[in-house]
C-alpha cells in the first residue's frame, strides 16, 4: 500500500469483526489513526487488542448507530481525540434473510437505519470539518443487494438501494469541495456474516442456503481482498467499486437485459424455502440454527 494513508484518520462504523475490521487492519498496516464504532463492548476491546500492534493510536467507542445523539458523540470524541477525520467508512450493517410474508415493518425500519440513516447522520456530521479543510474521503458499502433486488432480502435490498441513491447524490455535491464519495457494492464475501445474520421462515433452510451461497469461491470474495480493493479505490477518490467478477456481470445484465435478470430472480426464489409456520415470524441468528 502507498503512503497515501500514513498519519491519516479513519472513522469505521461496524470496525469491531468482519470486513471493518480488516479494513481497519490495513489502515493500521499503512501507519493510519483509527476510531472503530460498534454496538458490542468486547468486541471493540478484542479488535482493539489486535490492533495495537501496529503501533498506530486506535480509538474505540461503543455506539448504537440507530441513535443520532450517539453518532454526534461518536464524531465529537474522534475529532476530539485526533483533530480530524480524513476518511468515513459506513462499514455497518445487519442482515435479515427470509420469506417477504414473515419480514415485519419494525425489519425495514431497522434495515433503514443502520443502512441508511446512521451514514446519512454520519456524513452530515463529518462535512463540516472535511470541508473546512477541503479534503476528505467518504466510503459507503452499499451491496450487489443495492444494484439488484435479491429474493428473500427485501428490508436489506431496500435499504441498500437507499444508500446506492445517496452515495451516487452526494458525490456530485461534494466533488467541488474536495471530498471525494465511493458507492462499493460487493457480492457475496466471505467473513462469517451467516452467523450474525438474522434468518425467519425456515429458520434452518434459509440458513443452509444463504451460508452456502455466501462461501462459493467463485461468486464470492474474501474480506482480506475486499479490504485491499476498497481502500484502493477510497485513495484514488474512485466512484464506484464493484466486486467480484460475477457481481459486475449480474449488475451489467441487469442494467442492459432487465427483463431477462428478473426471470432469473424468479427462477432462484422459487428454489428457495417456502414461507413456514407461525414460528417462522420470529427472528433467529446464524448463531444459533447451525
Amino acid at each position: 500500500m502507498s503512503h497515501f494513508f500514513r498519519d491519516k484518520v479513519g472513522l469505521i462504523t461496524g470496525g469491531s469483526r468482519g470486513l471493518g475490521l480488516t479494513i481497519a487492519r490495513e489502515l493500521c498496516r499503512a501507519r493510519a489513526n483509527v476510531a472503530l464504532i460498534a454496538r458490542d463492548a468486547s468486541e471493540l476491546s478484542h479488535a482493539k487488542n489486535e490492533l495495537d500492534q501496529f503501533g498506530t493510536d486506535v480509538l474505540t467507542i461503543q455506539c448504537d448507530l440507530l441513535d443520532p445523539a450517539q453518532i454526534q458523540t461518536v464524531v465529537q470524541q474522534t475529532l476530539a481525540r485526533f483533530g480530524k477525520i480524513d476518511i468515513l467508512i459506513n462499514n455497518a450493517g445487519i442482515i435479515e434473510v427470509g420469506p417477504l410474508e414473515h419480514m415485519s415493518r419494525q425489519d425495514f425500519e431497522r434495515s433503514m437505519g443502520v443502512h441508511f440513516w446512521a451514514p446519512f447522520e454520519l456524513i452530515m456530521q463529518v462535512i463540516p470539518e472535511m470541508r473546512a479543510r477541503r479534503g476528505g474521503r467518504i466510503v459507503n458499502i452499499a451491496s450487489i443487494g443495492g444494484k439488484v433486488a435479491v429474493p428473500h432480502m427485501a428490508p436489506y435490498t431496500a435499504s441498500k438501494f437507499a444508500l446506492v441513491g445517496l452515495s451516487d447524490a452526494l458525490r456530485a455535491e461534494l466533488a467541488r469541495e474536495g471530498i471525494f464519495v465511493t458507492t462499493v457494492a460487493p457480492g457475496m464475501m466471505r467473513t462469517g456474516s451467516e452467523i450474525h445474520a438474522k434468518f425467519k421462515g425456515n429458520h434452518a433452510a434459509e440458513f443452509k442456503s444463504f451460508a452456502g451461497a455466501s462461501k462459493l469461491p467463485f461468486a464470492s470474495i474474501s474480506a482480506e481482498r475486499a479490504a485491499k480493493k476498497i481502500l484502493a479505490a477510497c485513495e484514488r477518490g474512485q466512484p464506484a467499486l464493484i466486486m467480484p467478477l460475477p457481481a459486475r456481470a449480474l449488475i451489467i445484465a441487469n442494467a442492459l437485459f432487465p427483463s431477462i435478470t428478473a426471470r432469473i430472480m424468479k427462477f432462484i426464489n422459487k428454489r428457495l424455502p417456502a414461507p413456514a409456520g407461525a414460528d417462522g415470524y420470529d427472528a433467529r441468528a446464524g448463531s444459533e440454527i447451525r
